[in-house]
């Protein structure tokens, strides 16, 4: 008898999974996890990424489990794994997600593709995100991508009904880290992976933690608790982006009727939830810039900036910024946190890359890579993104140039995110904080705070290293060329809701 395989990727969950759910009204099926060998040991992956991949297995594979199904897990090359299945079973067809992951991903698709349609076995990929394949243009992309969102969510399956022959099949076992050459950073307490710990984190934020949103987002302090935490569960496919949409509007339409009907509600409530709101398409639309153009995660946006930064890369301030010791107690309590958590808010993710572009003056590639393997909710279509629109090289976006002293005093004026994180400035009053090179020699003595010593001196001044890469940045972005090349990048990759002939009435 054949089967369907449910192809498991970046998408761990049963609930609003529709490969799962029109696979298991087919026939016979299993679910399916490969561990890539390509991916896991590859430059942007993490012990900690595979941690939270591997509790979201175990917590899967119970799942289908009560529904009758199966979670085969195997480790390998694909399409080498189907074929062994293809073997053993026959596969009738693959279900899957559609997926916008890194170039290794995209490379082993071309594969599988290319596997399946030799050995005449239909691939049904379906989309997941608002993401659109083979998008023409970016006019009317929003309108697409909130008309997926505004679909009914995808109930899990009642029944699963498993082949026959499945006994003849290995189920396979939790694959540690130990069993590759994967990357490790030290870590100390990092979120969890699974569907119940993403249903209950946004539960939490929708309900309680998330009353000051707009404004505990900015600082590290608040952020931790305020912010949604949701972005390792939606990278990984815990939960979908259609479900925390739609607990969304739930949400907001409970607060608006107990208004309504007289009931206190929190003034914060309904503003900061509409800040979590344009935050949420966010993703999408950072996601379709990968899926429009892959080459993003190795190439500029806008060629024009090529060069500028590549050729003067520095070693010293790189690894600086990498360990947390530049001298600038905003920065090094950031990357230190990053460390252990595997997480900081996004204002002071932008602060880390703009010091490490335009302080420093180094070129982005090297530094993604490396906030790569310590973002827990590491995802390459908003990373890449991201980080080159942080670091001035997109030429449509404005050049945001970060003080490392200023944020101190906006988002930690009492120093308790930097004493947590950098304990040698413990005992350091708060107006030093931002600033501790600047005690003098007794008040470093007094608090126990030698500079070179116990903390380093700044690495660079902050002064002469923003004008020099304010004025490098804005002569470049007025140059003829990178203007004609902007023009091209916003038509391709621009925020948009309207059509052109909309927008030029």
């Amino acid at each position: 008898m054949a089967i369907q395989l449910v192809w498991f990727k970046r998408d761990l969950r049963i609930n609003d999974h529709a490969p799962l759910a029109l696979a298991a009204r087919t026939g016979p099926c299993i679910g399916l996890y490969v561990y890539e060998h390509e991916l896991i040991e590859a430059e942007d992956c993490d012990a900690a990424h595979l941690r939270f991949v591997n509790e979201s297995l175990a917590e899967l594979r119970s799942n289908l489990r009560r529904l009758g199904g199966e979670l085969i897990l195997r480790s390998g090359r694909l399409p080498d794994v189907f074929e062994q299945i293809h073997e053993q079973l026959v596969i009738s067809k693959i279900w899957a997600h559609e997926e916008t992951f890194n170039h290794i991903s995209y490379q082993r698709d071309r594969r599988v593709r290319r596997w399946a349609k030799k050995s005449g076995i239909p691939v049904e990929e379906i989309p997941q995100f608002g993401v659109v394949r083979r998008l023409e243009d970016r006019d009317g992309w929003s309108r697409q991508c909130a008309g997926r969102m505004k679909q009914d969510v995808v109930l899990p399956p009642k029944k699963i009904t498993l082949p026959p022959r499945l006994k003849s099949l290995p189920q396979g076992e939790i694959h540690r880290s130990s069993q590759f050459k994967v990357r490790s950073f030290r870590r100390g307490e990092v979120q969890t992976g699974g569907e119940q710990n993403a249903l209950d984190c946004l539960g939490s934020f929708l309900h309680s933690r998330g009353v000051n949103y707009r404004a505990d987002m900015s600082s590290p302090v608040t952020g931790e608790q305020g912010c949604s935490r949701l972005s390792p569960c939606i990278a990984y496919g815990n939960i979908s982006m259609r479900t925390i949409n739609h607990h969304l509007n739930a949400r907001v339409a409970e607060l608006k009727e107990a208004k309504k009907s007289g009931v206190k509600v929190e003034p914060t409530w309904l503003k900061s939830l509409s800040s979590f709101r344009s935050r949420l398409s966010w993703h999408c639309h950072f996601m379709q810039k990968m899926e429009d153009e892959p080459t993003i995660e190795f190439e500029n946006f806008n060629r024009a900036y090529d060069g500028l930064r590549e050729s003067k890369f520095n070693g010293e301030y790189y690894q600086a910024w990498c360990d947390g010791r530049t001298g600038y107690p905003m920065v090094d309590a950031c990357m230190r946190a990053l460390h252990q958590t595997g997480w900081i808010n996004f204002r002071m993710r932008a602060m880390l890359v703009s010091f490490a572009s335009y302080h420093l003056w180094l070129h982005w590639r090297q530094p993604a890579l490396y906030l790569a393997r310590l973002f827990l909710d590491y995802e390459p279509g908003i990373h890449y993104s991201q980080i080159q629109m942080q670091s001035g090289v997109t030429g449509i976006n404005a050049i945001r140039i970060y003080s490392p002293i200023k944020q101190v005093a906006d988002q930690d004026p009492q120093g308790l995110f930097i004493r947590r994180y950098v304990p040698e400035l413990l005992d350091v009053p708060d107006k030093h904080l931002a600033e501790p090179h600047k005690m003098t020699g007794m008040e470093q003595s007094f608090y126990g705070c030698q500079i070179g010593t116990d903390y380093p001196a700044p690495i660079v001044d902050h002064k002469s290293r923003y004008r020099l890469a304010r004025d490098r940045m804005h002569a470049h972005k007025g140059l003829p060329e990178t203007r004609a090349i902007s023009a091209e990048v916003y038509k391709k990759h621009g925020s948009r809701k309207r059509p052109a002939h909309q927008r030029n009435r």
